[in-house]
């Protein structure tokens, strides 16, 4: 590692919690403006005059952006420290908001939500390597479980918080709301956290790598969103997802070939990697199916407002929070896969439910059920995936797990948008219940592969601390 703390990495932060604290609130924020903005587009559609295209970027271009970033500022977290790294996303993401809630015009609005993006980028996985170094052990599953507990729960979170400001001051408070908040935790993580100092020359940044991954994980989540709307079996999809592979591909071997590359690609060939992302990607790709057809259902199906459907969504984000919590706390004892295979079933049995009786009262119990199985899978994807990379690898490994859960947020809302299409469109109930019987089997196929992919138990993370 380029750059490391001062305080040597074998002994315990003191403040340690505090500081989880405050970077588990600045992660809430970036994934409540995931759907906390998806409750207020009519409003800002009547305000701003937007038409349906531009409704449709002011979501997808923050996943976009968010997600197509995410590598490199892992990677810069790994090779200027993740303080200066945390702190500068979050000035980006503090001042993209405030010019996002001033905006007068669908350009502007669009500006700001690109630049949320870009500080999110910055801010999401560097945060997440403090955490991974920060805690060791048995402490370092509960601190993911608490980290787990608040992004899970922030996207349930986030249709409340919507409903409220909506309903309430306006939606530009939507965006406003991040300011004071952002201002406050840049304050506290300068002052918490010890200062950086060199240990020795700094690796060039792989700029090349950079463009390459950003633009190909850019090109895949545009496509999952544009099968979304035209269809998955189009000549654009098709395009699309044979670029984004190209892109990768030409990635890969650049990576090989490079004195100072992006990422060790061999790390999504570690059995644990490879099988944190796949949860990650799943849990997301569900959580946001969930999120989505019960929203959709409330308001479209039911008639409900902005402010009681945001209250409906409180125990479902209090239910993510708990499965996330008390699997931190249990899979040092229980293991893994045990975990992971159960997390995976109750959100087959939570999604079960409305499929099966599609009532008010049977969404709102079935995705709550759904939710706290979904907080479980969080907490063994991230530990699962971090629990073996060495510290220099923390914020690439990092990156990489932020990144596929953005893919499994853009994915998740274009497949279930698909499914739930009749419905959507017309005045039948028949696409919600396609689409929880489609989130059903998912998790219970998924659940199925978990058992032979997740390893039993987290080995302890690598002694050594080989410079990158």
């Amino acid at each position: 590692m380029a750059h490391n703390e001062t305080r040597n990495v074998s002994t315990p932060h003191p403040r340690r919690w505090h500081i989880l604290g405050f970077l588990g609130f600045a992660q809430l924020m970036l994934i409540l403006d995931v759907t906390v903005v998806a409750i207020a587009l009519p409003t800002m559609e009547t305000d701003l005059g937007l038409t349906r295209e531009a409704l449709t970027w002011t979501v997808s271009v923050y996943a976009l952006t968010f997600g197509g970033l995410m590598l490199l500022g892992g990677r810069l977290a790994d090779l200027v420290g993740a303080k200066r790294v945390v702190l500068a996303g979050l000035f980006v993401f503090t001042a993209a908001s405030l010019v996002t809630g001033l905006a007068d015009s669908s350009t502007t609005l669009i500006g700001g939500r690109i630049a949320q993006g870009v500080g999110a980028a910055l801010l999401s996985p560097a945060a997440l390597s403090l955490v991974v170094t920060l805690f060791h052990g048995d402490e370092r599953n509960r601190a993911l479980g608490v980290w787990s507990a608040l992004g899970g729960g922030g996207a349930a979170l986030g249709v409340l918080v919507g409903g409220l400001l909506t309903a309430g001051p306006g939606w530009p408070w939507v965006f406003f709301v991040n300011v004071p908040i952002g201002l406050v935790i840049m304050i506290a993580v300068a002052r918490l956290l010890p200062r950086q100092s060199s240990a020795g020359p700094r690796p060039r940044l792989d700029v090349l790598g950079a463009l390459l991954v950003t633009a190909s994980s850019a090109t895949l989540i545009y496509a999952f969103i544009d099968a979304g709307e035209h269809g998955w079996l189009t000549l654009t999809t098709g395009l699309l997802a044979l670029l984004a592979a190209g892109g990768y591909l030409t990635f890969v071997v650049w990576q090989q070939r490079t004195r100072s590359p992006l990422m060790d690609v061999r790390l999504l060939a570690r059995r644990p990697v490879a099988t944190g992302t796949f949860l990650i990607f799943l849990a997301t790709a569900l959580m946001i199916a969930a999120f989505f057809l019960g929203t959709f259902y409330f308001q479209h199906a039911r008639g409900y407002g902005a402010m009681h459907t945001g209250l409906l969504f409180l125990p479902i984000a209090l239910a993510t929070m708990a499965g996330a919590n008390l699997t931190g706390r249990t899979i040092t004892r229980l293991g893994a896969r045990t975990l992971a295979v159960t997390g995976l079933f109750v959100t087959a049995a939570g999604m079960a439910v409305p499929a099966l009786s599609l009532h008010p009262v049977s969404v709102a119990v079935g995705v709550s059920i759904a939710a706290s199985g979904i907080g479980a899978v969080f907490v063994v994807a991230s530990a699962t995936a971090l629990g073996q990379v060495a510290p220099h690898e923390a914020g690439v490994a990092s990156g990489i797990v932020s990144t596929f859960h953005e893919f499994g947020a853009a994915g998740g809302a274009a497949i279930i948008s698909s499914v739930a299409a009749a419905s959507l469109v017309g005045d039948t109930l028949t696409g919600y219940t396609n689409g929880f019987v489609a989130a059903a089997v998912t998790a219970g196929v998924a659940a199925i592969a978990a058992a032979r992919l997740t390893p039993r138990r987290n080995a302890p993370m690598p002694a050594h601390h080989g410079a990158h």
